[in-house]
């Protein structure tokens, strides 16, 4: 359990899904929209990211465990309440809202589908692995956790 089979951290396939949303603007003529209020809610996505991103990360560090996928040796608490009593991945959601944002800002619909492809890829390859993890740490505390709160929102 010392370490995760990961490849590829979590924020760097962000990033390559923001890439292949860019490209698909570039490359597809089609799927391209606008209305009124479209910006705002980039701007909203954005900021909401951003906040789910640094409140989480400040209820890890004020419960003294580690942010590292990969070390989850280093775990020393479950977190479970604030931002962790609605959503087991706040960080996730984060960056799914930014690259929400990123495709409004693109204007592809199209693009709705590569932000369904991360929610899918985190699942898989990201998210499983760590709540397999987290049920052998925690045992019961974590399944029970899992039961009462959603695993994105």
């Amino acid at each position: 359990m010392d370490q995760l089979n990961l490849k590829i951290p979590p924020v760097l396939v962000f990033g390559i899904f923001a890439l292949l949303m860019w490209m698909l603007n570039l490359l597809l003529p089609v799927g391209g929209f606008d209305f009124y209020g479209r910006i705002f809610f980039c701007k909203l996505f954005v900021i909401l990211g951003i906040a789910l991103g640094i409140i989480s990360l400040l209820q890890f560090y004020k419960f003294r465990t580690t942010i590292h996928p990969k070390k989850l040796s280093k775990v020393s608490n479950l977190v479970t309440t604030g931002l962790y009593n609605f959503s087991r991945n706040p960080m996730y959601l984060g960056l799914l809202l930014f690259l929400l944002a990123w495709g409004l800002w693109l204007g592809n619909a199209f693009n709705i589908l590569l932000a369904a492809g991360f929610v899918g890829y985190m699942n898989r390859f990201q998210i499983s692995l760590e709540e397999k993890a987290l049920l052998e740490r925690f045992g019961k505390d974590y399944k029970n956790y899992c039961i009462l709160v959603r695993r994105w929102f």
